[in-house]
């Protein structure tokens, strides 16, 4: 008999096939997450779950499912699952790091040049109709390449945009608990503390886990750190930064 499956959001097909071909999977269909109730109904008689970071695993979801075994997260991150909560009732936990190093490495970076050449600002500008000559002084950002970029995390992530870099001749500085002396050489780069990063960068770009203390890392004495122009990439998660 195949072990019950739930999975909680669509994922690409070639994924899917590979679940759907040893288990006997669920997959909910709908264009939102499933709500609590649901979720603590679909999971009651599964052995396994695959979850996607809208979903709270924590040691009520795991009550109600008294013969799962293993929860997939569809993500490097994984603070949506109580991991210790799982750890004391027998339930393996995977994640995915890796897979979207480039990916979102990508994405950062091109948040980045965006943010600096006023991308958004511009497309709006033009579809308002406001667009009537060029002029020396309009939407005039600022420069990528030869300014300084603060890494806040050196993971994965961290070191794809510390390579990305390198094409346009930026200074790099990084700040990690844990410093990664083998890789500064290579990357070329400089391990600062957190002050220094936040006072001479021009672009800083958060690639840190959201742990209790990341959280609201980027607040308001944080910001008054940094330079007035500086701009700030949050690639990672939400509340690393203080938004109020």
């Amino acid at each position: 008999m195949k072990p019950r499956v739930f999975v909680t959001r669509r994922i690409p097909d070639r994924g899917l096939k590979k679940v759907l071909d040893f288990a006997d999977a669920e997959v909910w269909e709908d264009e939102l997450p499933p709500s609590r109730e649901i979720l603590l109904e679909k999971v009651k008689d599964c052995e396994g779950l695959l979850s996607l970071l809208t979903d709270k695993i924590d040691g009520e979801l795991l009550d109600h499912a008294p013969k799962l075994r293993v929860v997939s997260n569809y993500a490097v991150g994984f603070d949506n699952i109580d991991v210790d909560a799982a750890t004391q009732r027998g339930v393996a936990v995977g994640n995915t790091p890796g897979v979207l190093t480039d990916t979102t490495a990508d994405f950062a970076w091109t948040l980045m040049m965006a943010a600096a050449r006023r991308v958004v600002e511009g497309m709006d500008y033009v579809r308002a109709g406001k667009w009537k000559t060029w002029g020396p002084m309009l939407l005039l950002g600022c420069d990528v390449h030869g300014a300084t970029l603060g890494l806040l995390g050196l993971g994965r992530i961290g070191s794809a945009m510390a390579k990305r870099a390198r094409g346009f001749d930026m200074k790099v500085l990084y700040y990690d608990p844990f410093r990664r002396e083998d890789l500064e050489k290579e990357l070329n780069i400089t391990y600062v503390d957190l002050d220094t990063l936040l006072r001479e960068s021009d672009f800083i770009s958060i690639h840190t886990p959201l742990l209790p203390e990341t959280h609201h890392l980027m607040n308001a004495e944080a910001f008054k750190k940094m330079k007035r122009t500086a701009v700030l990439i949050n690639s990672a998660r939400g509340p690393i930064v203080d938004t109020m």
